[in-house]
């Protein structure tokens, strides 16, 4: 691709077409109600579009047509090749319109373009291509038995798959529950956040242009209350896949219990710990790193290193480090190739994160940013913030901001540092640094946590599963192990 002016990327926003229908069993649909509801582009204030506002009934309609689907046999009893072959093919549509989806993204959500076209666009495609690989790399399994039996043991499809997904990274959440739910033969019903749904839509309907036959992969547009309950509590819905908050995770399993004891996979909130010792090879990747840990995506990010330790002996020239560092994520136009930091995905995020920042104010040291920024028409924008010595018991120090909020904690010892990592009712990811191997193993081993990265941050892989522990849930999206999610095993046992 040539590259793309400020200029090229303003007039693709101007021209690109706005998805406004949901699809259902391979029809581009309104709400059964009639209802809409706006998509409006934080960075601007200004209306993009409307989509459905699906109910109940939505539901139903696209449960069903994902159930038609399933039992006709014509995705989930296709061969493997078949099956391969589409999400190749869908793979490449998704490269092919990577502008028109970045442009969606940005506009929809706030984020940076260039980020939207090279991280999220991206990694989709790639996501894509990596599982449609899986399909004919997962073998079935033979138990060892006596002579004259021969016992099977398979992976079958779950059948009709609910995927819940958020809006800081709408595309790529969305490919990492329906990528896999789809490689093993399943239908899906897929309901994008409120805020982003627009490439979901151009998705399905990018799906349905590379072979997926119609009713396959279903796309619903609502809220979740009037679209996301009725998905939880359906009783022909399979298995449900979440990325959101804790609270509204929790509010899945009820649900499930309520109905039919579906399966509910959650990947949920943070409040991921970075540590920053005194042996810390290079001071300076550390601190970009750190940055780039909380104030990529506006700090909306699930395992974005929000609580910082740092050695109390390095913490000074640390800091200094970091505040240098933490100036390349400028709030600005998100069209612009240049920028670094867009705007809050809305109104109401942007007036949670300030509530945290005053709460901050009264407890601990702010020491950069702290104040929400007016960029054209929108007050969406708050630039990287950083308090200093921050306690666990402060709500900045304890709560998921979901923004670029920094809060950092001093230590002495190794023991302490990890004592206070601990001490969270999140467990999603951590961030070490050190140049001492067995420090790194060491401090690895005890923090509670779905994924440690040592002298890097936010490690993230097709090929390694990403989730976490304790209220962060128990669901594992990418790699060979997310297939378990959207396959029962079954025995097969014959004499013979």
């Amino acid at each position: 691709m040539t590259e793309f002016t400020k200029d090229d990327w303003v007039k693709l926003s101007q021209s690109v077409r706005i998805p406004s229908l949901q699809v259902i069993g391979g029809k581009a649909v309104d709400a059964a109600s009639g209802e809409t509801f706006e998509s409006v582009n934080p960075a601007t204030q200004q209306v993009i579009g409307s989509v459905p506002a699906s109910s109940s009934e939505d539901v139903d309609r696209a449960v069903q047509a994902a159930r038609t689907a399933f039992e006709s046999g014509t995705w989930s009893r296709s061969s493997p090749e078949h099956r391969k072959s589409v999400l190749h093919k869908l793979a490449d549509l998704i490269s092919k319109n990577a502008r028109e989806l970045a442009v969606l993204e940005s506009m929809d959500m706030g984020k940076p373009v260039e980020h939207a076209l090279n991280i999220d666009i991206a990694g989709t495609a790639h996501f894509w291509h990596w599982y449609a690989e899986a399909i004919d790399k997962v073998f079935d399994e033979i138990a060892p038995t006596g002579q004259g039996d021969l016992a099977m043991i398979r992976r079958v499809p779950m059948g009709v798959v609910a995927a819940v997904v958020p809006w800081n990274f709408p595309l790529e959440m969305a490919t990492w529950k329906c990528a896999p739910a789809l490689a093993a033969g399943n239908s899906v019903v897929l309901k994008p956040a409120e805020q982003s749904p627009l490439t979901a839509i151009r998705m399905a309907e990018l799906a349905l242009e590379a072979g997926l036959p119609e009713g396959v992969l279903n796309v619903v547009t609502g809220d979740g209350p009037n679209t996301g309950m009725p998905l939880g509590q359906h009783m022909d819905v399979d298995v449900l896949a979440f990325t959101g908050s804790t609270q509204v995770g929790k509010l899945f399993m009820g649900y499930s219990a309520q109905s039919n004891m579906k399966p509910v996979w959650l990947e949920c909130g943070g409040k991921s710990p970075i540590l920053v010792f005194e042996d810390t090879a290079d001071l300076d990747a550390a601190a970009t790193l750190a940055a780039q840990g909380i104030f990529f995506n506006q700090g909306e990010i699930c395992s974005a290193t929000s609580r910082l330790f740092v050695e109390a002996s390095i913490k000074d020239a640390f800091l200094d480090k970091l505040i240098e560092k933490a100036s390349v994520y400028k709030p600005a136009d998100p069209l612009d190739p240049a920028t670094q930091m867009g705007a809050i995905v809305n109104t109401l995020q942007t007036d949670s994160i300030m509530r945290f920042i005053e709460d901050g104010k009264k407890n601990a040291d702010l020491i950069l940013g702290g104040q929400q920024l007016t960029i054209g028409q929108s007050s969406n924008f708050i630039p990287p913030t950083i308090f200093d010595n921050v306690t666990n018991d402060m709500r900045i120090g304890r709560e998921e901001i979901f923004g670029p909020v920094l809060s950092v904690i001093p230590f002495k010892t190794e023991e302490e540092a990890v004592g206070m990592a601990n001490q969270s009712i999140y467990g999603l990811g951590g961030s070490v640094w050190t140049s001492n191997l067995s420090r790194a193993h060491r401090v690895s081993d005890q923090l509670n946590v779905g994924t440690v990265s040592v002298n890097c941050v936010d490690a993230i892989s097709a090929m390694t599963p990403f989730g976490g522990m304790k209220q962060s849930g128990f669901g594992r999206d990418l790699s060979l192990h997310a297939l378990d999610k959207y396959t029962s095993l079954k025995t097969v046992w014959v004499k013979y």
